[in-house]
This record gives structure tokens, sequence and C-alpha cells, in this order.
């Protein structure tokens, strides 16, 4: 069993999707768990759904954790400031920071040039997707390099291969903001390498978030329903394999052997012999890998 117990974890955008279910697992595990997002109370972010911080907290409580949810927007410098100095106060370390900061969403633009997409929504997706992380980084990382063995998580969209070439169904801020968090966290590893930390950058598979699985019209118990449609959903997973995974990884002794790369939710399940909530394995991107090597479609029910 993943066990965590006396460490402090900060989950920044820790509202929905695989941050909340990262910021439960570390719960679960022990941690103590402050989750920052904008989405609280009845005061919702641009994103428009209505999941809230305070539900985030709710289900770590179910999971017999504990933690406290803060609202910060991490854009805000002053407010991230602030909660830095209230983590110091109240604990005096931090272990573990998952920046999960995105809320974009609205903004993705899919399939449309640099001259076609408005100007603003392209910015404001750099403005979240990189800014936000930044700014996050500056005023946390004093306290995960207090004590040797913190562990910094930026999570993403797409593995370093995948992203190495343009994805053309999207749109240049979408890529720009996702694709910059491979250069952050080489950056970001070899400045706190001499303090023991270890900074990877994770992404999810095709992962079946609160949104997705309105998009598709289906729950978490029928979401195989979805699959008469697009067959490739089979391949989906839940957000707690990747909170699973993630507090696996915080819980490794030796997780500095990783520090700098990009991590899938698929190959940390590999390593640390890990499944989903149904007992299956998924892995999107090896199956996205193996469509582009073989230049054809593999059954994706082999996947899981």
């Amino acid at each position: 069993m993943t066990d965590l117990k006396g460490k402090v974890a900060l989950v920044a955008g820790g509202t929905r999707g695989a941050s909340r279910a990262i910021a439960v697992e570390l719960g679960r595990a022990g941690a103590f768990v402050y989750v920052t997002g904008r989405s609280s109370g009845t005061n919702r972010s641009e994103v428009d759904r209505p999941e809230t911080i305070e539900q985030t907290l709710e289900l770590i409580e179910q999971a017999g954790g504990n933690g406290t949810a803060i609202r910060v927007d991490h854009l805000e410098r002053d407010q991230v400031e602030g909660l830095a100095q209230r983590i110091d106060r109240e604990h005096g370390r931090l272990d573990i920071l998952v920046d999960g900061i995105w809320g974009g969403d609205a903004y993705l633009g899919w399939g449309k040039s640099i001259w076609e997409q408005p100007l603003n929504e392209t910015l404001r997706m750099i403005r979240l997707g990189i800014d936000a992380h930044l700014i996050t980084s500056h005023h946390l990382f004093p306290l995960i390099i207090r004590n040797p063995g913190g562990l910094v998580v930026e999570m993403t969209d797409g593995t370093e291969e995948y992203n190495a070439n343009y994805r053309a169904y999207g749109s240049l801020g979408f890529y720009l903001a996702k694709a910059t968090s491979h250069p952050l966290v080489k950056g970001e590893a070899f400045q706190t390498k001499e303090y023991g930390t270890t900074v990877v950058a994770v992404t999810p598979g095709w992962m079946r978030s609160e949104a997705m699985l309105d998009a598709y019209g289906v729950t978490e118990d029928n979401w195989r329903d979805a699959t008469k449609k697009v067959p490739y959903f089979v391949i989906s997973e839940t957000p707690t394999f990747t909170g699973r995974t993630v507090a696996a990884l915080a819980a490794d002794p030796d997780k500095t052997r990783f520090s700098g790369q990009t991590l899938s939710s698929g190959q940390l399940a590999k390593i640390y012999q890990i499944d989903d909530v149904d007992g299956s394995r998924p892995d999107c991107w090896r199956y996205i890998d193996e469509v582009q090597d073989l230049g054809k479609d593999p059954d994706p029910a082999g996947y899981r």
C-alpha cells in the first residue's frame, strides 16, 4: 500500500479531472493535501463547470484523508505568494507539488490557424498553460527544495515523443501550452537537482474526465456505450488511474531516476503494477505510437 503519511502536498488546479483524482489518491495514501483552484462555492471559473475545490476536499475526506481547499487564481502572483506563506506557516514544508493548472478548454480552436483563431484565445491558453505554471514554481519551489526528496509534477497532455511534432488537428496556442511542459521540467529538474528534488511531467491517456463523459453522453457506469460510435474510446481510462500512478511515484524512494522526463499514466502503471478501477491497465499512448509506426490501427481493446 502506498504510504505518504507525514507528507504535505499541494495540488494546484485540483478542481476536476486528473488533478482532482491525484489529490484524492495522495490523501488516501496519508498526505495532507492542499487543493487550490478558481471554482469554489458559487464562484465558477471560465471553465463554467459545476465541480469545486470543496467537492475535491470532500472526496479526499471520504477516502480517509485530510486537507484543505483554498480558492487561488494561480495567475495572480499575490495570491500564490500568500498560498506559499500559508503552507509555510501551517506546515513548514511542502513535499509534493502537483501543478494541474489549465482551464483553457473553451479556447482550443481545433484546426484553426494562428491567424484564424482570436488572438485573445491563443494568448489566454499561453497564460493558463505556461505563465500560471511559472508563477506557481517561483513561489512554491523554495518550500519544495527545503527538504530532500521533494516531488514536482507538471501535468500536461501528450508524451514528449508525441508532442515532438505539431498536433495538426489542434491549434498553435494549445500545442505550445502543453508541449512547453517538456522543456519546463528539464529546466526545473536541472535547477533543483542539488536539492534532491524530482521534477517530471505527467500525461494521462484518453481520460474519462467529468467533461469527457458529458461530451459523450455517458457516465462512468455505462461509458462503454460510447464505443458504439467511437470504438477507440475503449482505450480510455479513469482519472483515478493517473491518481494512483502519481501517488505511487510520490512514494518511490528512487523516483529521482525519472527527473526531467515526461511520463504517462500507462508507463507509470507498468512500472508500479497499478490497475485502473475496473482491473484493466490502459495504455493510450502506446496504442497511438503503434498506430503511427505501423500505419494502421491495431485492435484498441488490446491496450487495456
